[in-house]
This record gives structure tokens, sequence and C-alpha cells, in this order.
């Protein structure tokens, strides 16, 4: 299933856990080089992403001359937001382009976030989708813009409130276009112990009708944390992309690479199989289990031909071959059809 198509079709929400669709968020770890680029984009198909993330901004449009940084500067040590993104702002309308027909080739879904008017203007044509960053979750004229395009929309809602998270979903309703909800820390990186990926359940809860997923930001390690989001029913995941982690820069430290792709996808493939199904029911492995743990209602004591059967005449015993306890009274009042011996199995062939 695309990402189109989950967000249309939607999924069964009476099913609280399912495989989530992951999104490598490539951002701008590029770093203006379109080799690197394509380089990424083999690399999240390789590890096994639905779908790759580039952004899409101009460091005019974004930020002021004055904005300042909010990451770890001992890792990006770029004091300024403008001049971070002014490093990294390179890739526009032609890059997008060679990357959207690169990924068709590659087999992976294409997507970009973008930041400005004139960006979601030229996305339109290459997206099924959109995306809104936490950065933009007030930016209603912003919202409305991209609403306007009348396509699905996926939000992350970082550093925000309930109500705050309400009113832009308010803004989007009257466009009629499905939204799905990331829960995401807006901090870099997100220690785990701050990750609060109860607020998937919070989210859920407020949001019912909407596809919730997660938008994170710690260390991938072992990728435990965007385990145990799946576990809460993360329907999207979406973490940093690199090639690199060692590199410096604001999103490579905390990014995952394609070795942590792969084993993430393995850590989905067994979670999923001990899940196993939703539905209630025996399993064909409990079929002996069942036929020998379970009892049948036994002779407690001889009961002649012709007796009405009372219910101290009735105990229950291993296994279960004759006639379940659970269908006692139905027994009790019945005639004996043959001599019963002490401790005998009682059938339906016998009453």
């Amino acid at each position: 299933m695309n990402i189109l198509e989950l967000l249309c079709k939607g999924v069964n929400l009476n099913y609280p856990i399912v495989r989530p669709y992951i999104i490598a968020e490539i951002g701008v770890n590029h770093e203006g080089s379109m080799e690197t680029a394509k380089r990424l984009v083999d690399e999240a198909k390789e590890g096994g992403a639905d779908a790759v993330k580039f952004q899409s901004y101009k460091a005019e449009t974004l930020a002021s001359r004055y904005s300042p940084a909010y990451w770890d500067t001992t890792k990006e040590p770029t004091k300024s937001q403008f001049e971070l993104f002014k490093k990294h702002d390179s890739f526009w309308k032609d890059e997008m382009k060679q990357l959207k027909d690169y990924c068709n080739i590659v087999g992976i879904e294409f997507m970009s976030t973008p930041f400005d008017i004139e960006s979601a203007k030229f996305l339109d044509n290459m997206m099924d989708v959109f995306k809104i960053s936490s950065s933009d979750i007030t930016n209603k004229p912003f919202i409305e813009f991209i609403c306007g395009f009348g396509k699905p929309i996926i939000m992350s809602t970082g550093a925000s409130n309930l109500e705050e998270v309400q009113d832009a979903v308010n803004w989007i309703r009257p466009f009629n276009v499905p939204v799905a909800l990331l829960h995401c820390v807006l901090n870099y990186p997100t220690a785990d112990i701050n990750a609060n990926l109860g607020m998937i359940s919070g989210l859920k809860k407020a949001f019912p009708d909407n596809i919730i997923g997660y938008s994170d930001h710690t260390l991938p390690k072992d990728m435990k944390v965007c385990k145990i989001a799946a576990l809460l029913g993360a329907v999207i995941i979406e973490k940093h992309f690199t090639h690199d982690k060692s590199l410096p820069g604001n999103d490579h430290y905390h990014a995952m690479d394609k070795n942590d792709l792969k084993n993430f996808n393995k850590i989905l493939d067994t979670t999923f199989e001990i899940l196993g199904q939703f539905n209630v029911e025996a399993l064909d492995n409990e079929e002996e289990a069942r036929m020998n743990a379970r009892r049948s209602l036994v002779a407690a004591n001889d009961i002649p031909k012709g007796k009405i059967i009372e219910e101290n005449d009735l105990t229950f015993k291993r296994p279960a071959y004759g006639i379940s306890p659970r269908y006692i009274d139905e027994i009790v009042g019945k005639e004996a059809k043959f001599d019963i011996k002490e401790d005998d199995i009682i059938r339906k062939d016998l009453i």
C-alpha cells in the first residue's frame, strides 16, 4: 500500500497495531550533492523504507537572519538558523524533479516537505501527499494554502499542546482531505526518556478518526523507541536518514542509516510474527492441548441404565474426549441409556 492509499483508504482502526509505513527523512542530508542524494535514496530502498522525504526551502523565506539555533551546537556549531539553512537550500525545483524521477526508477515513494509557498507549488506535481512540519502547525495561512491542493496531509505535532493540534486539524477540516498526525518531540536529539510515546495514545484518543504516527528524533541505537511506537499503534514512522552518522551537521548524528533501518525491519518482522493475529480464537497448534488439557464430564459413581442423571453423579476430569462440563446443565436430568461405570467419560451415545 502506498501513502496515498494508506491515507485515503485508511486502516482498520478496530485493530490497535499495524505494521508501520516507514518514511526515511533524508531532509537535507545530501548537503547539496545530487550524487549523495541518489545514494541516500538507494540505501533507504535497500534498508526497507517505504518512502524517502526531502525538504524544500530557501533560507530567506524560512528564517530571519537573527533566528537562534535550537539544536545541539556541539554537533552542529552553526548558531543561526538562517546560516544553517543557507548552507543547504541549493536543491530546488529542478533537483527535486530529478529526485522524483530517480525514486520512480528505484521503486520508492518520493516526498518533500515544503517550507514556503513556492516550494509547495512546484512539489504539487511531484507528490500525492503533503507533509507539514511541526514548525508550521500554527501557520494557519500556510496550512490552508497547502490544503488548497486537495491532497492528503501528514502533519507532525512537535512542541504542540492539544489545543494547537485541534486548531490545525480544524483549519484542515473544511478542505475535506485526510490528515495523519505524527507525534514528535522537537528536540535534537531527543533522549529516550523524553520521547513521551504515550502521546501516541493521547492523539489516538483525541483524534479517533485519524491515522496517528510518530516522527522520531532519538538516537537510533537499537531502534527500540521506534519499535515501542509501532506497538503503541503508530501507523506511520518517520525518522531522519543518513549514509554516515559520524558526519557533522544537525541531522546526521541522530539519524538512522541503512543498517539501522534493516535492523528495524527485522525487529518488525519478529514483533509482528510474535503478535500474530488479533481475532480471538483457538489456534491450530493448540488443538492437542484443547483435547488433553481440558476436561470432560465423568461418572462420579456407577450410573445404572435407566437412571435419571443427577449433578452428584458427575464430576469433571481430563481429557476432553467426552461432553464438556460447559454443558452440565443439559446433561443433568437426562436418562442413562446404558450402565455407566464410575470414572467413565460421559459421551452423547451413553445418554
